[in-house]
């Protein structure tokens, strides 16, 4: 008996742990603040894409080749020249060849490795235009500008 009135305390005391109040306003209506929205800022510009897309139509074949080659081209083969040209100044490895071809004619640009110059980003090149197995080679130094494009340095021999 004594152990037993010695344990009732305690069980009303675990009782009444079990039970919570929630006061005399049941049904009261909750106030709720909707919280800021909080977005990212908008990206403005092109997008990575459109970057390259851009840069490359700005390196145009035109400063790379042979001018006596260029009234031999076809307005595609100037655009398929155009991109081997900017992906091999962009990405080519040093003395991998890049090749295009077209229906009257095709060709290969060769780069160096990256050199900087005056903050820019350059690489020699040699670009060779093939026309009726007579080939058409321009060497030179182009240098990546700060949007991206990239622009004849300086033209060898």
């Amino acid at each position: 008996m004594h152990k037993l009135s010695r344990a009732l305390p305690l069980l009303g005391l675990l009782a009444l742990a079990g039970c919570s109040s929630t006061g005399t306003a049941v049904n009261q209506p909750v106030n709720t603040v909707a919280a800021p929205v909080v977005s990212a800022p908008a990206l403005t510009g092109p997008s990575p894409a459109q970057q390259v897309a851009a840069a490359q139509t700005a390196t145009m074949v035109d400063a790379y080749v042979d001018p006596a080659v260029l009234p031999m081209m076809s307005a595609k083969e100037r655009a398929d020249a155009s991109s081997a040209q900017f992906y091999a100044l962009q990405f080519g490895r040093p003395g991998a060849p890049r090749t295009w071809s077209g229906s009257g004619s095709s060709g290969s640009i060769t780069v160096g490795p990256y050199v900087r110059v005056n903050n820019l980003d350059c690489r020699d090149f040699t670009n060779t235009v093939t026309v009726a197995g007579k080939p058409y080679v321009r060497k030179g130094t182009a240098c990546r500008e700060v949007n991206g494009t990239w622009s004849v340095a300086s033209v060898a021999g």
